[in-house]
């Protein structure tokens, strides 16, 4: 496949999510697989940009909540068609994760994104889905031994819950590494609720989770 086709087909997905056009993005979707483009190259660097964008303009109210679901239903429907596809990577580490969005809070496309990133990088990953209550965080942690507990929000109103949720994680299991990230989520306010690791975006979620537990191996390593 010429570079330039493979340019013009992620251009269609990212556009396709924008401008939440499901079937322009299920088109792209089924050409990526029927001419043999890198179906997670095509997700990362076609779907998830575009989703990215579609949450600035959430962000700068542009966009508002219907015009956000129907740009993860187009999402949705290219990652039905290209994710058994995609193959999963050997980064050289592996990891158990817990994630789910905090109590009160449904908005889970994030999250979803974050998820399908950290199951392509090889992490086994127990997703407690949305509206997750505080306490819920805590008992799963501790039944999985997680290394890393990822908490998402997407109002301030239920962004506070991640406070309590980190406190109690870490009065249990003090090497449990937390990420939190959402909308209304900074690095001042992450380092304020105690968390090891803030996430601007799903891109950098996975490379933060790759370097906290690299962190974690290595303290493990010393003190063994």
């Amino acid at each position: 496949m010429s570079d330039e086709r493979v340019k013009e087909l992620l251009e269609e997905l990212k556009d396709g999510v924008i401008n939440y056009d499901e079937d322009r993005v299920i088109a792209a979707a089924k050409a990526v697989v029927e001419e043999g483009l890198d179906a997670t190259n095509a997700v990362f660097h076609g779907l998830i940009p575009g989703m990215e964008e579609v949450g600035r303009l959430y962000e700068e109210q542009e966009y508002f909540v219907p015009e956000l679901l129907m740009c993860a239903d187009a999402l949705y429907a290219g990652l039905d068609i290209m994710k058994p596809h995609m193959e999963k990577k050997d980064i050289g580490i592996a990891g158990v994760v817990v994630m789910g969005v905090v109590q009160g809070d449904v908005h889970d496309i994030g999250k979803n994104i974050v998820k399908m990133m950290f199951d392509v990088a090889g992490f086994q990953v127990f997703d407690l889905g949305r509206d997750v209550p505080l306490d819920k965080f805590v008992e799963e942690q501790l039944r999985t031994d997680s290394d890393l507990v990822c908490l998402s929000a997407m109002m301030t109103t239920t962004m506070v819950g991640m406070k309590d949720i980190i406190r109690k994680i870490k009065e249990k299991n003090p090497k449990c590494k937390i990420m939190i990230g959402g909308a209304p989520v900074s690095e001042e306010i992450a380092e304020n609720f105690g968390a090891d690791g803030y996430a601007k975006d799903a891109s950098n979620a996975l490379k933060d989770a790759i370097n906290m537990l690299s962190t974690l191996r290595k303290l493990q390593e010393e003190s063994a």
